[in-house]
């Protein structure tokens, strides 16, 4: 008889002890989702402005431009709800943005656990502009602040994209010198506006 033989044996004759299954995680969001998904965003570099309604985005993307000292202009990707509202003294260009540049779009969904934005891929919001602009403003309405990922998730299930973006904060890495250096490998700076009421209609 071998020692791999012996090995083998002792391992088949010990059988473990039978554990009970363990009960289903459930994730427990506390507090409003709004005002955790804000807290979340805000812990990870991105800041949150709340607006009344999307009637209010230009002015308040306008003033964001003029804070940093950029360019009167934003990118807006074709069939974005954005296109019909009045972008007075704001350029907007349909097309895609690049390092320099201020890229506005709409978030599907916010997840309050991690103050993640949910981005499925479509028309209205193209992949690669999350990754091409130096500075990304998202919109997003209140009543799309879920408590986690599964839940947006849940809601994309039945009309599964072709890819998710999820966007926690600016692009950053930490592999320099163990040194946090924001836009590694996409925009410096995140603004988020949450938008309380939906358009009528």
């Amino acid at each position: 008889m071998s020692a791999r033989s012996d090995i083998l044996r002792a391992i088949r004759a010990r059988k473990g002890a039978v554990l009970p299954q363990p009960a289903a995680y459930v994730r427990r969001v506390n507090g409003e989702a709004v005002e955790r998904f804000a807290a979340h965003a805000n812990a990870a570099n991105a800041t949150v402005d709340v607006l009344n309604d999307l009637t209010e985005v230009p002015e308040q993307v306008a003033r964001l431009l003029r804070e940093r000292n950029l360019a009167a202009s934003v990118h807006l990707p074709e069939s974005s709800e954005m296109e019909t509202l009045a972008w007075r003294g704001v350029t907007v260009s349909r097309n895609a943005p690049g390092p320099d540049d201020t890229a506005v779009s709409v978030a599907a969904f916010g997840a309050a656990e991690t103050g993640t934005l949910v981005y499925p891929s479509s028309a209205e919001r193209p992949a690669s502009w999350h990754f091409r602009p130096g500075f990304e403003i998202a919109v997003l309405h209140e009543d799309d602040v879920l408590g986690d990922l599964e839940g947006a998730f849940a809601k994309l299930r039945d009309n599964w994209p072709a890819t998710i973006n999820l966007v926690t904060g600016p692009s950053r890495t930490g592999d320099i010198e163990q040194t946090l250096e924001l836009g590694a490998h996409g925009p410096k700076a995140l603004a988020i506006l949450l938008i309380r009421a939906r358009p009528k209609g």
